[in-house]
């Protein structure tokens, strides 16, 4: 089909009111591909190829499911479910949640290194369950991610004192004497918000998140962990301190990619204001940030500047900085198998290209739907 010809039919189409087909190209998400292409491997696992043991995580999973939905791509979205269903569920997502780390041993041995779950990993992978069932009409894969939920809710959700319901990050670990230990990133609004529709438990979740998020960083900087005791409210985590970083940075992303019409998404994003205020002057953001202090070090990676292009785009008074990431991003971009800067930029890149959004429910809206069905 020739440009013209295309053109011709995209108008008589738009003048009918009828969805404008995308050619077989523009269907083609050459991120996801080059994602895949570098770390992917044929039978479904995400591999970390920065680390010796050529890890594999729950989280690498759950981000591969999501951009496999995000790029229509039946195929890769079955086989790395179902390789994470028999290397990281004991071949049972609906009864077991996913263990966080798999990969090869000191002895060459490959398998399960870590059996304690990623409770964010577990959302994402229910969210992506849930929307895929949903999207592509598949009953079994709802099931799945209502099961997930149902497991994630029984293992995961828990009542502070003087909070209500929380989400702990995993099983084991994050409950001491001197409290528990919390992370903001693992809470995406969106996912709570769609989780609400399935079990009424997650809207009271997504309000204390509201709460853990603002009161959490009272100074506009999220912190990558935190704590949280009976009659002291929210302090720094004891062993990572007031850093924000790499973990944090999911934050900004999360909050910049809500619905205009999402609860709480105003009072998220003009507390968080600092850090785009903080990336605009200093021309790319910061790899840390004291949360109590306001002081930045470091350059962030470029899969930092993909993060933040969401809560970027959400001003018109932004627009110098959003393009200044952008062609940071042009000139700079993350190496092919660099994985977590490659997810950000997945996440981030994808969103401001318009691949997708979220509707103010939480629900998946891939650019794909009406010009790309399978």
């Amino acid at each position: 089909m020739t440009l013209m010809k295309a053109a011709i039919l995209s108008a008589i189409a738009l003048l009918l009111g009828a969805p404008v087909l995308a050619s077989a190209e523009e269907c083609v998400w050459p991120a996801w591909e080059s994602y895949k292409q570098a770390m992917v491997s044929k039978d479904g696992r995400v591999i970390d190829h920065s680390s010796e043991q050529l890890i594999t995580t729950s989280e690498g999973q759950s981000y591969g499911l999501f951009f496999a939905l995000l790029a229509n791509d039946r195929e890769s979205f079955a086989r790395i479910l179902e390789w994470t269903r028999n290397n990281l569920a004991g071949g049972d997502l609906s009864r077991h949640l996913p263990a966080w780390q798999w990969g090869r041993d000191k002895k060459g041995r490959w398998m399960v290194l870590d059996s304690n779950n990623a409770s964010d990993a577990d959302l994402w992978i229910a969210y992506s369950l849930l929307e895929a069932g949903r999207l592509w009409q598949q009953p079994d894969y709802e099931t799945l991610g209502r099961d997930l939920l149902g497991r994630s809710t029984a293992q995961s959700l828990v009542k502070l004192p003087g909070l209500g319901l929380m989400l702990l990050p995993g099983d084991e670990g994050f409950k001491s004497a001197d409290g528990w230990r919390l992370n903001p990133s693992y809470l995406p609004p969106q996912l709570l918000a769609r989780f609400a529709r399935e079990l009424a438990v997650w809207s009271e979740l997504a309000d204390n998140t509201q709460l853990m998020l603002i009161q959490g960083s009272p100074k506009g900087f999220v912190p990558d962990w935190l704590g949280w005791q009976a009659g002291r409210n929210w302090a720094p985590d004891a062993s990572k301190g007031p850093t924000g970083s790499y973990d944090a940075i999911r934050v900004y992303l999360w909050v910049g990619m809500m619905d205009k019409d999402a609860r709480g998404r105003v009072e998220l994003v003009e507390h968080f204001a600092p850090m785009v205020e903080m990336t605009a002057l200093l021309g790319h953001p910061p790899e840390q940030v004291n949360t109590i202090n306001g002081v930045a070090t470091g350059i962030g990676p470029a899969g930092f500047s993909a993060a933040l292009l969401p809560l970027l785009s959400g001003s018109s008074r932004n627009s110098e900085d959003l393009q200044s990431q952008r062609e940071r991003l042009r000139q700079q971009p993350p190496l092919a198998d660099a994985y977590y800067s490659q997810s950000l930029l997945l996440f981030g890149q994808g969103w401001d290209e318009r691949r997708y959004r979220f509707d103010k429910d939480g629900q998946l809206l891939p650019s794909w739907v009406d010009t790309c069905k399978k």
